[in-house]
């Protein structure tokens, strides 16, 4: 495909961005402490970090690493820890002495953690001691584990916020079970430790192995997505160059509430922001919502990345409305689809826009975001970012014609090398010519503007015709009394498949036969829900996306 989109570009962003510029992440993270040395850095529960006291803390971690547990470069650390200080110095550390950072879901199970720690051959792991019961569990199943680092919550809050912190999550909130893990080694010994030896430099190359990122298993298996140094220095790149005229180095603060864990909160909140040098303000449990608007209180943030569901949760408490936005001038919406009805009112309150974005673990993630001349919603992705092309295929791999709907494959400097030990699964998502394959329907309009309609396992056949859940959704999430929603297919003897809502209310009276005469009002009769069942939640996964799957799942065991 030709590069329609570069015509909609705003003036000064450039097609192309240079990959190669930085020799790895490490020179990005030194530099910018050098820079920004008193400048904030990450906040959280009170305390607050800068760039200095961030180098040392993760240089005092990398030289115990180093010295004491005798890592060497492409060793596989695993991090399982929720946004707290300990992410980004345990993230940094491991970088600067070449290892490769294996990122935890702190809310896995035993099996799930076995299955990560097992795949990516770890070698050691820090983890949050709310979840050491689980590692426990898992390390009699994974003979590779030969490092256990222990931290509490508060071991990097000032002293007595930090005494305060741990004591009430183990004996006022019960937030932490007994466990036993013999030769578990606590993070400030290591600190402490670390800080009397030295460092010995680490030559990295940004063609070596940053993260595995593992994906979140909503299509089997998780895999790990092999991520370079190269990998994410081109999404951070990219991203420079796209909001470069709108964000002012060592001026920005960002509402970091998605986990550092993930890939979103991973390149755009940590690493870029590190870039700028930006202050994160960390929000630990941002399903808490009462206290994360006491948190927001504090700052006159000028950025804040979310998904559809935590924009609506902010939204809906009556507290939000009296924060301070009059510096907010970037809001990132990505990890599922925006709706219509979220973005317009999360404009109404903030009077700033959500740019959608689409990105994948196996893109670093980013690969479209709209303008920051967008002025209100468009129901699009946006444009590829510089250095990024893209495709729409049909299901023989033949390109389609502008408009019409087919499967997004991408290339670029952010795509991934391939799944970790896994030729089989990595096989099935490039073509013979190089073009990942996203899985996800897509149509490109006569702009190069992206809509993502689907994913190509959602999408639902009813009688021949496909029919989107994004659009249901969209639709039905306008209903006074609609909390959120998600449709999914379920069997249907005449049409084949036939499309379900499970709808979450609000305190509004509402009843089925309001939300189907809606429908009737607003869709074709084809696109209609059959059936309408009221849940009192969603699932969804650690960065709040509702996960189809476990309601298809539980629907084929309940039918």
């Amino acid at each position: 495909m030709e590069k329609i989109w570069l015509k909609s570009y705003p003036n000064g962003i450039p097609a192309e961005i240079n990959p190669d510029l930085h020799s790895s992440l490490v020179e990005i993270f030194e530099t910018s402490c050098q820079v920004n040395a008193d400048h904030p850095a990450f906040y959280n529960l009170g305390r607050t970090i800068n760039y200095r006291q961030l180098e040392e803390y993760s240089r005092d971690f990398a030289a115990y690493l180093q010295n004491e547990l005798q890592l060497k470069k492409g060793d596989r650390i695993a991090i399982m820890l929720p946004n707290c200080l300990q992410y980004p110095v345990a993230v940094f550390a491991a970088l600067r002495i070449g290892l490769v950072v294996v990122n935890v879901n702190p809310l896995y199970t035993a099996n799930e953690l076995v299955h990560q720690l097992k795949d990516a051959e770890v070698s050691t792991i820090i983890a949050i001691e709310n979840f050491a019961a689980t590692l426990q569990k898992a390390l009699a199943h994974t003979l590779s584990v030969k490092h256990v680092i222990i931290t509490r919550l508060g071991d990097l809050l000032h002293p007595l916020k930090a005494l305060m912190v741990n004591f009430a999550l183990k004996y006022y909130y019960k937030k932490i079970p007994d466990w036993k893990i013999s030769r578990a080694i606590f993070f400030k010994e290591t600190l402490s430790k670390g800080k009397k030896l030295s460092l010995t430099p680490v030559s990295i190359s940004n063609q070596d192995t940053a993260f595995l990122q593992y994906t979140g298993g909503t299509t089997g298996i998780s895999k790990g997505a092999v991520l370079t140094h190269r990998n994410l220095i081109a999404n951070i790149e990219q991203a420079d160059a796209w909001f470069r005229q709108l964000l002012t180095d060592k001026k920005e603060i960002i509402v970091t509430a998605l986990p550092l864990y993930h890939i979103f909160s991973l390149t755009a909140n940590c690493l870029f922001f590190t870039k700028i040098g930006g202050l994160n303000v960390l929000i630990t449990n941002p399903r808490d919502i009462p206290n994360m608007i006491k948190e927001l209180k504090k700052f006159q943030f000028t950025t804040i990345t979310g998904v559809n569901t935590l924009f609506n949760a902010l939204m809906k408490h009556p507290k939000f409305a009296t924060l301070d936005f009059s510096h907010l001038h970037l809001a990132l919406g990505g990890g599922m689809a925006v709706q219509e009805i979220v973005a317009d009112r999360w404009k109404e309150i903030t009077r700033a826009p959500i740019l959608e974005a689409y990105g994948l673990t196996e893109t670093s993630p980013c690969v479209t975001i709209n303008p920051i001349t967008l002025k209100e919603f468009n129901g699009t992705v946006g444009l590829p970012v510089p250095s990024t092309d893209i495709c729409i295929l049909d299901n023989d791999y033949h390109e389609v014609a502008i408009g019409q709907p087919g499967e997004l494959a991408i290339k670029g400097p952010q795509v991934m090398k391939g799944y970790w030990n896994n030729p089989g699964e990595t096989a099935k998502v490039f073509t013979k010519d190089g073009w990942l394959l996203t899985g996800d329907i897509a149509s490109v309009d006569e702009n190069g503007y992206v809509r993502i309609l689907e994913r190509k396992k959602d999408m639902i056949l009813v009688s021949g015709f496909n029919v989107y859940p994004n659009e249901l959704e969209d639709v039905i999430s306008r209903l006074k009394g609609v909390q959120e929603v998600a449709v999914i297919a379920v069997p249907d003897e005449s049409s084949g498949e036939v499309p379900k809502a499970f709808i979450v209310k609000d305190s509004t009276p509402l009843s089925a036969e309001e939300v189907t005469k809606f429908c009737r009002a607003n869709l074709t009769p084809y696109k209609i829900p059959k059936y309408v069942e009221f849940v009192k939640e969603l699932p969804k996964s650690n960065v709040g996306k509702i996960l189809r799957r476990e309601l298809r799942e539980n629907q084929t065991i309940t039918q």
